[in-house]
C-alpha cells in the first residue's frame, strides 16, 4: 500500500497494483479514478494526512470505464454526494465495467503470461472481481481546462477503451495517463513504459496512435494507472511504449 505525495499537491494512492491520485488546490480536492473498493479507507487517510475533508472532493473524475478504475465510484457518489465525471463514450461501461470485449481473451492471456498470476491474483484479493458499476455520471468535457482543484485539462485517447481520456496538469507539469500509458502491464506483469496488452484493450492501433497526445503534453512526470510514477519525461516514456509495441 501507497500514500504519498508524488509531485507538490498531487497525491499517489497505490494498492494491489492499481494507482489513484488526489489532486489538490485551494479551492479543494479532485480524485482521479477509484481503483478498488478495498482502497476506500485509503482515499479517507489521504484526505485526513493533507488536512482534508470529504467535502472538500469536487469532483471523481474517470480517466475511463473498467472495473479497476470505478472501485469505489459508487460509494464515493452515494456518501459524499460527489459528481462522477466520464467521457461520454464510457459512460455504459463505468455502469457496467466488466462489460467490454477486447482484441483477445483476457480469461485465457494470463495462461501464456504466467508473471501476470500474482498481479492478478492480488488485485482480486482486493476485490477487482466485484466492483459495482456507477450510475449517473455526468460528461466529461475535453479540450479544456476543467474548473475543478488543479484545472486539469482533459484530453482525449481512444483505444483502451472508446472514452478513454488522460489529464494533463500544465502548472505542475504532470500527466496523469491512466492506462493510454502505464509502467506495469497487470496482464503480462512487464513493467516500464508501455500500452496495456491486447487482452484488456478495446483497440490496440488506436491505443498506440494515442500515446502522440501523451507525449504532447510534454510533462515530466508521467502519473499512470498501474505502475510506478515515471519521472523522465512523457515523451521519453512514449518512445519506450512505441518500442514495446503490440503485446
Amino acid at each position: 500500500m501507497v500514500n504519498t505525495e508524488v509531485v507538490d499537491g498531487v497525491r499517489l494512492l497505490s494498492h494491489a497494483h492499481v494507482n489513484c491520485y488526489l489532486i489538490e488546490d485551494d479551492d479543494g480536492v479532485t480524485l482521479v479514478d477509484a481503483g478498488l473498493p478495498s482502497m476506500w479507507p485509503m482515499v479517507l487517510e489521504a484526505l485526513e494526512r493533507s488536512d482534508r475533508r470529504p467535502d472538500e472532493v469536487r469532483a471523481l473524475v474517470l480517466t475511463h470505464g473498467h472495473f479497476d478504475h470505478v472501485g469505489f465510484a459508487a460509494r464515493a457518489r452515494r456518501e459524499w454526494n460527489v459528481p462522477v465525471l466520464v467521457h461520454p463514450k464510457d459512460t455504459r461501461l463505468a455502469a457496467h465495467p466488466y462489460r467490454y470485449r477486447p482484441e483477445r481473451n483476457r480469461l485465457l492471456y494470463p495462461l501464456t503470461h504466467p508473471r501476470s498470476l500474482p498481479v492478478l491474483g492480488r488485485m482480486a484479493m482486493a476485490g477487482a472481481l466485484n466492483v459495482k458499476g456507477v450510475e449517473g455520471t455526468e460528461e466529461l468535457a475535453t479540450g479544456t481546462a476543467l474548473p475543478l482543484p488543479g484545472r486539469p485539462t482533459v484530453v482525449h485517447t481512444p483505444g483502451h477503451t472508446d472514452g478513454h481520456c488522460i489529464l494533463h496538469l500544465p502548472e505542475r507539469d504532470v500527466v496523469l495517463s491512466g492506462d493510454a500509458l502505464v509502467t506495469l502491464d497487470p496482464y503480462t506483469g512487464h513493467v516500464g513504459p508501455q500500452i496495456v496488452a491486447s487482452a484488456a484493450t478495446k483497440d490496440t492501433r488506436r491505443a498506440l496512435a494515442s500515446l502522440d497526445a501523451v507525449a504532447a503534453t510534454g510533462a515530466t512526470t508521467v502519473l499512470p494507472g498501474h505502475g510506478r510514477p515515471w519521472f523522465q519525461g512523457a515523451r521519453e516514456a512514449v518512445r519506450h511504449a512505441l518500442d514495446v509495441g503490440r503485446h
